[in-house]
């Protein structure tokens, strides 16, 4: 097959990577590659740059940085790619100047089976919902947000104690084989698109951006309901609760990253916490949740049994919501 197609590739995080890397592997021409610009993070202000740039780099790709997309001399310096195709993979919202200046369009991964889960957290809001299965979708953009054509999709299973971080990096490894296969098809034009209006769902659930406060557990909750949440958003960006000390008031906070269901105890209220050889218990409206990994407000993750080495959680109970 004839290679020749001009590519360039907008994306950021360590999930557009594994796209791009498979790109170049199966022998395309990527002309250039349009990532975030370098930013200051962390507690030391650092400069970091994204891990999108940093491969681009190490292939000594030509690499873009716009801070505005809709910047007149940005636009200029990507239409001198002459690009025949533009692929987006967990980038920001593009003008219509940008996705549509190529010939053939602009075409983005998206990991959910669309029309289901259209959003910015596809892949938390799956798993705090309890699906069983989900999947990745390539589909060519247009006006409104992940609405477009679909080119291909693939199902992937959803484990019973699948997370976020699990789930990220399967179809992240599903995903890019998806955007090379679908490369194949609009360089042979053996493709006939699909309208999402035109595909069967059970149901259309959205995928919205997630802010702290979804990540607050009530514990007036069911323990599903809980296990899924706590999953849902592990490692990032972590399902938190408030904890208050019973006798100063004194209040302070955690974030879960790994539970189970337990059977051990049936009468703790919910929000109630109890410890028992070394095993950290929380209360819910049906059984507790044990607690297996934490990480307590300005301390580093740790397992249950490490932070109630040093820490006594026994006179503290969490706020129900």
């Amino acid at each position: 097959m004839n290679k020749s197609l001009r590519i360039v590739f907008l994306g950021t995080p360590d999930f557009a990577v594994a796209s791009l890397k498979a790109i170049i592997e199966a022998g395309w021409n990527v002309v250039g590659v349009i990532t975030a610009p370098d930013k200051k993070a962390g507690r030391g202000r650092k400069i970091q740059q994204s891990a999108v740039k940093a491969f681009a780099e190490s292939k000594q790709l030509k690499l873009l940085q716009p801070t505005n997309l809709k910047d007149a001399d940005f636009q200029a310096d990507l239409k001198a790619l002459a690009a025949d195709i533009q692929i987006v993979v967990a980038f920001r919202m593009l003008p219509e100047s940008v996705w549509n200046m190529p010939p053939l369009g602009t075409f983005n991964l998206h990991a959910s089976l669309l029309p289901n889960y259209r959003g910015a957290a596809p892949i938390n809001w799956a798993i705090i919902n309890g699906e069983n299965k989900t999947g990745v979708t390539t589909f060519f953009l247009k006006h409104e947000i992940d609405t477009g054509d679909v080119l291909l999709q693939e199902e992937v299973e959803i484990s019973e104690r699948e997370t976020a971080g699990s789930l990220h990096d399967k179809l992240m490894h599903v995903g890019s084989e998806l955007v090379v296969k679908s490369l194949n098809k609009i360089q042979t034009g053996n493709y006939k698109l699909k309208s999402q209006n035109n595909i069967e769902v059970s149901s259309v659930n959205e995928a919205p951006k997630i802010f702290k406060e979804d990540c607050l557990i009530n514990w007036e909750n069911k323990s599903e309901t809980i296990d899924r949440l706590i999953r849902g958003l592990s490692p990032y960006p972590a399902a938190w609760t408030k904890i208050i000390h019973e006798e100063s008031q004194e209040s302070s906070s955690f974030k879960i990253f790994s539970c189970q269901i337990s059977n051990d105890f049936t009468a703790l209220e919910p929000g109630e916490i109890k410890i028992e050889d070394r095993r950290l218990f929380i209360g819910t409206k049906s059984q507790p949740i044990q607690i297996l990994e934490l990480q307590l407000a300005g301390k580093k993750r740790m397992t249950a049994k490490e932070l109630l080495n040093g820490f006594d959680l026994s006179l503290y109970k969490c706020e129900s919501a």
